[in-house]
């Protein structure tokens, strides 16, 4: 679970308004954080299963906004991933 700063701190950099929570790029940014998080959990925690299933449906729900977003706006897409730094 990520902190309330931290939330705040995501929000704010990548919401087009201040109250801005339900946007693609919101929602994608809160997702690679926390994906980050489970990530660096993994490196010392190997066999906890159970979180891995989470980072997998964590996984797939950003695939699937990210997907949204190229099909309905590519230029905030691309925007996303520069920033994010998701693509090679």
């Amino acid at each position: 679970m990520l902190a309330r700063e931290q939330k705040r701190t995501l929000i704010d950099q990548y919401g087009t308004h201040p109250n801005d929570t339900g946007s693609p790029e919101v929602q994608i940014a809160l997702l690679s954080e926390r994906i980050g998080h489970l990530t660096e959990h993994f490196k010392s925690h190997q066999k906890d299963h159970g979180s891995r299933r989470g980072l997998l449906m964590l996984v797939s729900k950003r695939r699937r906004l990210l997907d949204y977003l190229k099909t309905y706006d590519s230029d905030r897409y691309k925007n996303v991933v520069q920033k994010l730094g998701l693509r090679k």
